[in-house]
């Protein structure tokens, strides 16, 4: 590695390190000069790119995956914004199974950010009576993460890929064991932790639930908006046609949906504006970290390595870091491995070592808060909610390392160990 090279990587290096520890040690400062710092450590990888390497290909793709990335994520909150669900009565722990099963399945339709921004207020509404930290964890556990892995809608990495090449129901077809066995562990978890909460939670005041009402929905008519955003994601040619399409849907959504239902919802675009800026910087700055992954990869993982380095390596820098970038990084570091920059090959000799990317990208983004854009968005509408939230550390040590972790290690040992 030259020094220009190691010195190019390093704004992707303070970009993420900004994402992990400023929330948490300095909130105030990161709200009000986040978009200053990611923009700005974007705009010098950018620069270097263009005016020192004249390299317009490489930004010209990044641009392209970033715009259709963006698209599909703002999209799918738009209109996910303008369906509101409101609940009925007292939430015992078989009620919320069945409704964090239902999420988890809806996150493959509306994505991880649409299905968690759709169902955490009908969900915090629900269990008001009892509400405690597990009912926030465990929804980002399986509607914000683990639940999206079936189809490349449900989650950003596997959008990604699906960009990259991998064809759009080659993730159904393979990750169905581990999403069901994933899932139901962690329901089978759920419950028990929820019915220990529920039998110590007095009756009378469980049945002061100031929820008790009907189940209804408005909004339905943006199920078309929905269906719409849904077929333009097998649109192909020409270039931007898929991406008009889906910011043409989500304004329709908006300007058509009534007052009262945002309003229910509580929506605005904050949590997406938020998103839409870090992820601008995240794929500026990561094309020098990729193009080193794809030179070096071999070097670094062998000509031969196993699809459990790629689980536990992908999976451990997806919960620290971001699993869409590091998703990215771990594919471009199997091309290099298998000496190809097709997908096809890949899909043919290393569907495993692909499998163990997809899946670990997924399911360790729950393992904190900053594995995955959905998990912050949810802490935030469950405190401006009154809920207790864990704290970062709270979140890793209670929830992630006895909970998730254990499970975690069960998809290993039963699908990528060898």
């Amino acid at each position: 590695m030259t020094m220009a090279e190691f010195w190019m990587m390093l704004p992707f290096a303070l970009l993420l390190g900004a994402m992990a520890a400023t929330p948490v040690f300095a909130p105030r400062w990161w709200r009000r000069h986040y978009a200053k710092v990611a923009l700005g450590l974007g705009a010098v990888t950018a620069g270097y790119y263009l005016l020192a390497l004249h390299d317009t290909r490489s930004l010209a793709e990044a641009a392209h995956e970033y715009v259709s990335f963006i698209a599909l994520v703002g999209s799918l909150f738009v209109v996910s914004g303008g369906i509101h669900i409101g609940t009925k009565g007292e939430a015992t722990p078989l009620t919320n199974v069945i409704f964090l099963l239902t999420g988890a399945v809806v996150a493959n339709v509306l994505g991880t950010t649409g299905a968690a921004m759709l169902l955490i207020r009908p969900w915090i509404q629900m269990n008001r009576s009892r509400i405690a930290t597990h009912h926030v964890v465990f929804f980002i556990f399986l509607v914000a993460n683990v639940g999206g892995c079936l189809t490349p809608i449900g989650d950003p990495p596997l959008f990604l890929g699906y960009l990259q090449g991998i064809p759009f129901w080659w993730v159904a077809e393979n990750c169905w064991p581990m999403w069901l066995l994933g899932v139901g562990l962690l329901l089978a978890i759920f419950y028990f932790v929820d019915q220990r909460n529920f039998l110590r939670t007095p009756r009378t005041t469980r049945e002061e639930n100031p929820a008790a009402g009907a189940w209804k929905i408005e909004g339905l008519p943006n199920l078309s908006f929905l269906a719409v955003i849904l077929a333009a994601v097998f649109v192909e040619k020409p270039p931007f046609l898929r991406e008009g399409l889906m910011l043409a849907a989500a304004a329709g959504s908006y300007f058509t949906t009534k007052k009262s239902v945002h309003a229910a919802n509580q929506f605005n675009f904050h949590p997406v504006q938020e998103v839409a800026i870090l992820f601008a910087g995240l794929f500026a700055t990561m094309m020098p970290a990729l193009d080193w992954l794809d030179q070096s990869s071999q070097s670094l993982l062998g000509h031969n390595p196993s699809p459990a380095i790629f689980y536990w390596g992908t999976g451990l820098l997806s919960s620290a870091l971001d699993n869409a970038p590091t998703y990215l990084g771990f594919l471009t570091a199997l091309h290099g491995t298998a000496g190809t920059e097709s997908i096809h090959p890949l899909l043919a000799g290393h569907a495993r070592h692909l499998l163990a990317i997809s899946i670990a990208s997924v399911f360790f983004g729950a393992a904190t808060y900053i594995g995955n854009g959905p998990n912050f968005m949810v802490k935030a509408i469950a405190e401006q909610k009154g809920v207790p939230v864990p704290s970062f550390v709270e979140f890793i040590l209670k929830y992630s390392l006895p909970c998730l972790l254990p499970v975690l290690a069960i998809v290993w040992l039963l699908f990528f160990r060898g």
